[in-house]
């Protein structure tokens, strides 16, 4: 599992140009299971995203499909981490 900080790195007036189509990009990902989560910064300066892939590779890949990224507007920061407890609602996340 990745936890994806995204930190602007242009005015959000250009940020707000692409919003529409980034939020495009997140609903495919969603759609095949791979993000889980996501959201903007309070103040906002960026957003997170948590993505449940196989690797690291996979992952670069699909950050490189998103219009933030093809833009220059946003910095990525990847953590990967592997859950050992979890809320009930969240249990089916934990590994085997």
């Amino acid at each position: 599992m990745f936890i994806i900080e995204l930190t602007y790195t242009q005015p959000l007036a250009l940020v707000d140009q692409f919003v529409a189509e980034h939020r495009l990009f997140l609903e495919r990902h969603y759609a095949s299971g791979q993000f889980l989560l996501s959201g903007r910064k309070e103040p906002r300066t960026g957003g997170f995203i948590l993505a449940n892939v196989a690797s690291r590779a996979e992952l670069d890949a699909i950050l490189l499909e998103d219009p933030f990224q093809r833009e220059g507007i946003a910095q990525y920061t990847v953590t990967e981490f592997l859950p050992s407890m979890a809320a009930p609602a969240l249990a089916g996340l934990l590994g085997n």
